[in-house]
């Protein structure tokens, strides 16, 4: 019995048409945190203090993302993360 017909095969074609969906889906749920510079994430941890989002512990100087549980020690990598927190969401309930 003969094996399948090489011209006929589309596995080629569904492996680069997959690759291409996933790269347009991290596009599409990338979030760009290039422009967060110290200044704008000190503005964006005092809003989401003053929203009660963040909690400042003093005493291990840390300060705590409240919906996630996750801590940082530095205004600009809390910023970064919940920006691409707040992108993560967002992508989830737009599948909804």
């Amino acid at each position: 019995m003969p094996g399948p017909d090489p011209h006929d095969d589309t596995s080629r074609d569904y492996e680069r048409f997959e690759k291409e969906q996933l790269a347009q889906d991290r596009d599409a749920a990338g979030v760009d945190t290039a422009d967060v510079d110290d200044t704008t994430a000190q503005r964006l941890v005092s809003d989401l203090v003053d929203a009660d989002v963040v909690t400042l512990v003093p005493e291990d100087q840390v300060l705590v993302h409240e919906p996630s549980g996750t801590a940082f020690d530095s205004s600009t990598q809390l910023a970064v993360f919940h920006r691409g927190w707040t992108a993560g969401r967002d992508a989830d309930t737009e599948g909804e």
